[in-house]
């Protein structure tokens, strides 16, 4: 299976789940974004590490980790975006020590935090971004379906509510696909990646 490249675009801030972060992961040669959800103190941990003028006045978890691996001489070489099950992604750190490499389970918003404090490249894999991710490029067509009015009216109403995953529900599979152009044209990724697990949990 085929690895792309990925960076880290920016962290936004989640407009249907308090507390609830979207980290947007960008294709290092290509168009298509992938969006994470993600706590607040990964938010911070990996906004931080983004950062680097910005250092805490005493080591967040992240850090101590990195600092206890240095200190065991332990090698963060690079992190894998495996998996994903029901809008979950599952992730591997690659470290290495005396030339032996270990694979360690992860969540990825962990992952993503230890390699920027290691510049280490991430990665995931062609399948997942076909499946997962939303590309920039958007075609006429899809910018008319993006236009209609209940489109427009569906998320201004959300806006004022906190139910927006449970409102998806009621929508129809070709709404959805309607929906999602739409929030992709309007680079609103945390949105969309609710839309498109939704879509996901119709094709099961």
């Amino acid at each position: 299976m085929k690895l792309i490249q990925m960076s880290v675009k920016g962290i936004s801030y989640s407009e249907t789940q308090t507390g609830a972060y979207a980290l947007i992961l960008s294709e290092s040669k290509g168009d298509r974004k992938l969006p994470v959800i993600i706590g607040g103190f990964e938010a911070q941990s990996i906004a931080i590490a983004l950062e680097k003028e910005v250092k805490p006045s005493r080591p967040l978890t992240h850090d101590l980790f990195k600092s206890f691996a240095e200190r065991f001489e332990i090698l963060v070489k690079q992190v894998i975006i495996h998996k994903l099950v029901d809008g979950i992604f599952f992730s591997s750190i690659i470290c290495e020590r005396d030339k032996i490499e270990e694979i360690i389970d992860s969540r990825t918003s962990d992952a993503i935090a230890l390699a920027l404090r290691y510049n280490s490249p991430i990665y995931t894999y062609d399948s997942i971004l076909e499946k997962a991710g939303f590309s920039a490029a958007v075609s006429s067509g899809e910018k008319k379906l993006s236009e209609d009015n209940w489109i427009e009216n569906f998320v201004s109403e959300q806006n004022k509510k906190t139910g927006f995953n449970e409102n998806l529900s009621e929508l129809s599979v070709k709404k959805l696909k309607n929906l999602l152009s739409a929030l992709v044209l309007q680079e609103n990724y945390e949105k969309a990646a609710r839309v498109r697990d939704e879509l996901s949990k119709r094709k099961t």
